[in-house]
């Protein structure tokens, strides 16, 4: 499956991941790392499983997420991660920024997921 494969993916996986380890294991790095980098890949990451899923599923590598799709899932994130999970477990902090970071994380992969996948 091309998008999983490309280095734009696996970068982003890589980078979310080395933030994850970094903030579990007291790394210190600014803070701006550990607040906001994961929430700008998280919808990119999210929506590009779910396309490489999708065309799995059907069969072909000319299925692309339509923007009312990506809002939907951008929507969907931002309210469970910024609205409802603060209120259930204190790990989890409403951000504004948060939000925004999302939703240009889901246009930059709106953007380019034909041109990069």
């Amino acid at each position: 499956m091309k998008i999983l494969k490309h280095p734009i993916f696996y970068l982003s996986v890589l980078l979310a991941s080395t933030v994850y380890i970094a903030n579990r294991l007291e790394v210190p790095l600014p803070n701006w790392v550990f607040f906001y980098i994961n929430d700008f890949l998280c919808m990119p990451i999210v929506l590009s499983t779910c396309l490489a899923v999708l065309r799995i599923i059907k069969k072909t590598e000319m299925l692309y997420a339509p923007i009312s799709v990506v809002l939907v899932l951008t929507i969907y994130f931002s309210m469970y991660f910024e609205c409802v999970m603060p209120h259930i477990n204190t790990r989890y902090t409403s951000d504004i920024i948060d939000v925004g970071l999302y939703f240009l994380g889901a246009l930059l992969f709106f953007k380019f997921q034909k041109k990069l996948f």
